[in-house]
């Protein structure tokens, strides 16, 4: 699915990730915690193709391709989407028109046809299900209005709609109540497959008490210092990050 070796990236001439290594293979969904400051949403914006972040070193392997040569929209047609830690709104543009336009996108990319109206529309009402957002939601514009649980499921509804091969989602827990943090959970879970990788990226090990992670990893100044599974997440809760830093230095 995706593979990182080595990646150093720059932000305006300051080294922000230094050397990151990570394999996520297909149907796995990867854990990335870390305190802010630390380079985990850095690393998404890199995948996802953003701009101002200078890749000087590495390589990123996205199924056999190499990914840091694709455009943005290459990668979202390719299969990569990215849940924002802080969705945007977009006054006067329909979500309805805007999720029709990027599916159609990614099916014409992908040689299929593009789907109609009608097909669209029942589509979308079941996938509206999977995150239990009332179908009023689809003819406002996006995000517009939207309180932070519902822009946050407004996320996951496109992730679910666009079919992506690795779904990146930074800090999607961030801001939710238990009720909204259970519902964007669920629609993860739901959405899993054999073929389907996922990285989450998040602080807390509490959206993990509603989902299986096969493997979490502990980012530290621009590094993976120490993955493990559920166990680590659930240790990093009760003791926080100091005594893997004082690992790291013991090592170092």
């Amino acid at each position: 699915m995706i593979k990182i070796e080595n990646l150093n990236v720059n932000v305006e001439e300051k080294e922000i990730l230094k050397g990151i290594n990570l394999e996520v293979k297909p149907g796995e969904l990867h854990v990335i915690m870390g305190r802010n400051g630390t380079g985990k949403s850095t690393l998404a914006n890199v995948l996802a193709g953003k701009d101002k972040y200078k890749v000087t070193n590495g390589t990123v392997s996205f199924n056999g391709e190499n990914l840091l040569d694709m455009s943005p929209e290459d990668r979202a047609c390719a299969g990569l989407f990215l849940s924002f830690q802080y969705p945007v709104a977009i006054p006067g543009v329909n979500n309805m028109y805007f999720l029709k336009a990027a599916v159609n996108a990614v099916r014409k990319s992908r040689g299929e046809e593009e789907i109609d109206a009608v097909d669209f529309l029942s589509m979308i009402r079941e996938k509206l299900k999977m995150v239990a957002l009332d179908e009023s939601f689809i003819h406002r514009p996006v995000n517009d209005g939207f309180s932070g649980g519902e822009k946050k499921r407004n996320e996951i509804l496109q992730m679910i709609a666009l079919e992506p091969k690795l779904s990146i989602l930074d800090e999607t827990d961030s801001g939710l109540d238990i009720d909204a943090l259970k519902i964007v959970a669920k629609g993860v879970n739901d959405f899993r497959s054999p073929e389907r990788s996922f990285i989450l990226i998040t602080h807390y090990q509490r959206i993990l008490n509603y989902m299986k992670p096969d493997f979490v990893h502990v980012l530290m100044n621009g590094k993976i210092v120490k993955s493990g599974t559920m166990e680590l997440a659930k240790e990093v809760e009760k003791k926080g990050y100091s005594w893997i830093e004082e690992e790291v230095a013991e090592v170092a």
